[in-house]
């Protein structure tokens, strides 16, 4: 749990008007954002924006396995 509320602390603050969503199983995590700050970014460079966050999570091992999904509010109201 120390974990999740800790991948949930720093997406909040990094993005701001988001909305996150952690998942975590083990050293494994699953990360959902909406957010404005990818609005004109690849997904490379959104990725890279995310993993810039939780780096040394996953250089210490704390966290070994991470799934990405980011979109824009415009992104995901086109998929609802």
């Amino acid at each position: 749990m120390q974990l999740h509320r800790e991948l949930e602390k720093r997406l909040t603050a990094k993005f701001t008007c988001a909305l996150v969503s952690v998942e975590v199983q083990g050293a494994s995590a699953t990360l959902k954002l909406i957010s404005n700050d990818f609005n004109n970014l690849t997904p490379v460079k959104r990725q890279r924006l995310v993993y810039s966050v939780i780096s040394d999570l996953i250089q210490s091992g704390e966290l070994h396995a991470v799934t990405i999904d980011t979109k824009t509010p415009d992104e995901a109201a086109e998929k609802t």
